[in-house]
């Protein structure tokens, strides 16, 4: 088959078109036939070497697909309500950019109806993150203030539009006028542009004084202390990702004075088992919204797998910060 592998760690142009054999599924896998790839930041730090695969998982990064099932255990397809033909989704902890990936049984989820295979694809690494993080351990309320930082970024238009249709209330942050139409657009109620506003006095004056009650943090560092200063009481501060540094400061203060959560996940490393909980989850209470729009993909491009260069560009563009959704590298048409 055809893959996209890491020759070596660094930029971009590290990532090639080469040939590898196709995988075969174990006990509890699906083989899919891929026709589309998210792309997403992780994939960009292990290409760098900052994000070590997993022990017994494929060294081609790739962390969700959609294609077609071809293989696997008919009982336990079965048991997901699925079954060989479908299509499907899926959330894999390795081995997206090709065009057959292995995915655990228990983490596919069909193709919600009326959704492309590519739109598809741009749905598990930022669904399953967001409702992980958002809902499940920062137990977002309906009515609660919600802050995203990168509100354009993939888990940003998945966070504002999941917040909003749970009935939470959004403020997020971009960096241009055009990212923060696009927030406006997708549903949050307020958005601060960070480059030329102090968020959180901002979030201080949206909220009348009382602060957000959860903020989904990629950036830590310096973040984190006026993050801290914006929180409401009983606030949930979530990191999920570390760029802008690993070390911050804390004001343990204001931590006991308003009985704060500060906490944080990463995903990849999470066992079969908890990401079914997930799937299950996402398909109960968020399937049905994408399949009735009120929750829509957001595609910003996608490139053609077949191009020996289509990696290094969709790397490059989700380095230039310039996208608004998702990045999608597409392998094969949509079936007959």
């Amino acid at each position: 088959m055809q893959a996209i592998e890491i020759s070596e760690f660094g930029a971009p142009e590290v990532l090639r078109l080469i040939e590898r054999a196709k995988p075969a599924p174990l006990h509890g896998e699906a083989l899919i036939r891929v026709h589309a790839s998210g792309v997403n930041r992780p994939d960009v730090l292990q290409r760098k070497g900052h994000y070590p695969v997993p022990a017994g998982v494929s060294d081609i990064p790739g962390l969700e697909i959609a294609g077609i099932v071809e293989d696997g255990d008919a009982q336990l397809l079965a048991a997901q309500g699925l079954k060989i033909g479908d299509r499907v989704c899926a959330l894999v902890a390795g081995g997206g950019y090709a065009q057959w990936c292995v995915a655990p049984i228990a983490q596919c989820l069909p193709v919600p109806k009326g959704l492309t295979l590519s739109q598809a694809a741009s749905l598990p690494e930022t669904f399953f993150t967001v409702w992980s993080n958002v809902f499940d351990r920062g137990l977002l309320k309906p009515g609660e203030w919600f802050l995203v930082q990168g509100g354009t970024s993939g888990i940003g238009v998945t966070a504002i539009q999941m917040v909003k249709a749970m009935g939470g209330r959004v403020i997020a942050t971009a960096g241009s006028d055009t990212k923060c139409a696009a927030c406006l657009a997708l549903g949050a109620e307020h958005v601060i542009n960070y480059k030329t506003q102090d968020f959180a006095k901002e979030v201080l004056s949206i909220t009348q004084g009382r602060g957000v009650d959860v903020i989904l943090d990629m950036v830590a560092g310096d973040y984190v202390a006026k993050e801290i200063e914006i929180l409401a009481e009983d606030g949930r501060l979530v990191l999920i990702a570390v760029q802008g540094g690993v070390k911050s400061q804390v004001n343990a203060g204001l931590v006991l004075r308003k009985r704060l959560t500060l906490t944080g996940s990463t995903l990849r490393p999470r066992d079969v088992g908890f990401k079914a909980q997930i799937a299950q989850k996402l398909l109960h209470h968020v399937w049905p919204l994408l399949e009735s729009s009120a929750i829509k993909p957001v595609l910003f491009k996608t490139f053609e797998a077949l191009d020996p260069q289509a990696g290094a560009h969709a790397h490059t563009l989700m380095e230039s910060n310039e996208h608004i959704g998702k990045i999608v590298i597409h392998w094969l048409g949509e079936p007959s």
